[in-house]
Parts: C-alpha cells; sequence; structure tokens
C-alpha cells in the first residue's frame, strides 16, 4: 500500500478543479534530460515557451558546468593563483548557498572537491579504471577545501590550484529557475524535473496536486512501501549511489564523494531524499546528508528541521531512517 506525504503547510487554496491541458516540454541539459508539465491555456505558444526554458537552461551550463571549457566555473577552476573572479548573480546564489551547507555540515558537502571529482573519474577529464593512489588523494584535498575560498560580494578569489564542483547542487537550482521562469510567464501550475530532482507548484486540472514517488534505487521496493509525494510548493531530491560509480577489482566504488576524506562514501547509505522549499538547497542537503551517513545525517536532519528519509543497507537488508519532519508529513 501507498503511504502519503503532503506539505506541513499549504497555500489558500485555489479554484479546484482548474480545466485545461497539461502541455509537457523537456529536452538535454547538464548531461541529463528536463521536462516540464504545466497547465497552459489553448492558445499558448509551446514553441516559445520551449525555447524560453532551454535558453534559461543554457545560461545555467554557461555559467556552471565545468564540462564547457568557458563556462565562468572552468574560469575560475583555470586561473592563476591571486585571480579575482567576477560573479554573475546566479553563479554567486549557488555559490553562497553551496558554502553555507559547507559550514553547516563542516565540509559534508564542499563545492571546492573538483580535484577530488576529477580524481575518480567522475568529472570532465573523464573515467578512470582504477582508484587513485594515496599521494594523489592527498594532494587533491591539500589543493581542496571549502575554507581556503574567499568571497568578497560579487568577487571570488582564486588561492591556487582551487577547482569548484557544482555537481551537487547545480541541478536543484536549474529546476527552481525554470519553475520561476515558468511563473514569470504564467504558468504557476507546473511540474519541473531535471534528472530525477523535482519541483512543483499549483494543482493539475483536476485540482489534485502534482504527485511523484520518493525515489527508490532500480529494482528495490522501499521496506515500508512506496511514498507518494504531493509536490504543492515544494521540491525534492535524491541522491544515490547507483547513478554512477567506479567498479574495479570487485569492489564498487560510488560517485559521491566525502571531501574530507577523498574517497567515496562507504556508509551503508543507498539514498537519501531530501524535501525543501528550494531544489538547490534539496540537491546539496541530499549530497550533504548522505556523506554524514545514518547517524550523523539523521542528527543534522534533526537539528536543522530537515524533512529527510534515508535508505540503508547496513548487511542485514534495507532498513529505512524518516527525520520527525518527514514523519509528520506522513501524518
Amino acid at each position: 500500500m501507498n503511504r502519503v506525504a503532503v506539505p506541513l503547510e499549504l497555500s489558500p487554496p485555489a479554484e479546484r478543479p482548474r480545466g485545461g491541458a497539461v502541455i509537457e516540454l523537456g529536452g538535454p541539459t547538464m548531461g541529463v534530460a528536463w521536462s516540464v508539465k504545466a497547465l497552459a491555456p489553448p492558445d499558448l505558444d509551446l514553441a516559445g515557451v520551449q525555447d524560453g526554458l532551454q535558453a534559461q537552461l543554457n545560461r545555467v551550463v554557461a555559467q556552471m558546468s565545468p564540462w564547457e571549457p568557458q563556462s565562468d566555473i572552468s574560469r575560475f577552476n583555470g586561473s592563476s593563483a591571486g585571480a579575482w573572479l567576477d560573479m554573475a548573480p546566479a553563479f554567486n546564489h549557488v555559490l553562497s548557498g553551496a558554502l553555507r551547507w559547507a559550514r553547516a555540515s563542516d565540509g559534508a558537502f564542499d563545492p571546492t572537491a573538483g580535484r577530488l571529482v576529477d580524481l575518480w573519474g567522475f568529472g570532465p577529464a573523464g573515467p578512470v579504471t582504477a582508484p587513485p593512489d594515496e599521494a594523489a588523494v592527498r594532494a587533491a584535498l591539500d589543493a581542496s577545501g571549502w575554507d581556503r575560498l574567499a568571497v568578497e560580494g560579487s568577487r571570488a578569489f582564486q588561492p591556487g590550484g582551487l577547482e569548484l564542483d557544482f555537481s551537487g547542487i547545480a541541478k536543484g537550482f536549474g529546476v527552481d529557475e525554470v519553475s520561476r521562469a515558468l511563473n514569470l510567464m504564467g504558468l504557476p501550475d507546473h511540474l519541473v524535473e531535471i534528472g530525477g530532482e523535482l519541483r512543483g507548484h499549483g494543482i493539475k486540472p483536476d485540482g489534485e496536486p502534482w504527485w511523484v514517488e520518493i525515489a527508490a534505487p532500480p529494482g528495490v521496493t522501499l521496506p515500508g512501501g512506496p511514498i507518494l509525494l504531493a509536490l504543492h510548493g515544494l521540491a525534492v531530491a535524491t541522491s544515490g549511489d547507483y547513478h554512477r560509480f567506479l567498479d574495479h577489482g570487485g569492489r564498487r566504488y560510488a560517485h559521491t564523494l566525502d571531501p574530507r576524506l577523498g574517497r567515496p562514501i562507504d556508509n551503508a547509505i543507498r539514498s537519501v531524499s531530501v524535501i525543501h522549499q528550494t531544489c538547490m538547497d534539496a540537491d546539496a542537503l541530499s549530497t550533504a546528508l548522505g556523506v554524514l551517513g545514518p547517524l550523523a545525517g539523521a542528527e543534522f536532519a534533526l537539528k536543522h528541521d530537515l524533512a529527510a528519509y534515508f535508505l540503508v543497507d547496513d548487511g542485514a537488508g534495507l532498513r529505512e531512517i524518516l527525520s520527525p519532519k518527514f514523519e509528520a508529513m506522513l501524518g
């Protein structure tokens, strides 16, 4: 039987049912796909909306993708010691959010782990066939660290060898940007997805909210049964050990790195889902909680009043940990 999670705070009821039809749009971005479902009037310029949303996401890529040699993030990573980067407002917003959670998590989330991401074969340098040696990990750790990064207003300082990586936050920000653009286009009833990160606003034509399932690893059923989430003014992001990995010597190394240790996590976490007002924060937090692990992650979620769902495999089978705020959403 499905479990149902609903927002603890609901906006004033809108006219129900809405009527009208749902349009579906989508395209490529950040190495994955984006999609939109929106309640739209019959005379809507679909091509114009599609082009506008794609252009919005292309701007995010042009600023924040290390796979783009001329992006803002690539220019910062390639700059010499002592250089200052003038940040666009969106870049500054994402970096500020990333640093906020880096401080709060004592580095479990770290936007300066680009060297480590490359070292393990998960960045623009391309895949590797074997784990790096200890000396290489230590060198990358020495060159990293969110506390080495200075920000003054709209400028970021390159202390030398520091490489930013927004892979744990940029997709969530992209979801928020598409949602914001849809609101400005007069399409407040919508569901946005980028690579499994989602945000919903308003309602469907029948007056129902946008229902989505809490993600589970492929082929896995959640121990307590599926969880349906009403995305009504909320976002959800999931970080798991099954998206990308390195197989070597009979062992699988997850793509989620612990930036404090310079190595993939090995803490029994299969996945973490976080529900939040913004997808950018949900994205970063799902990564941070996955790095912190079942015990410290659950304590962090309690301390920061987060709605979080942990799926854990500690050798005796799958079990789930629900933060108090997540439990409250289940009623």
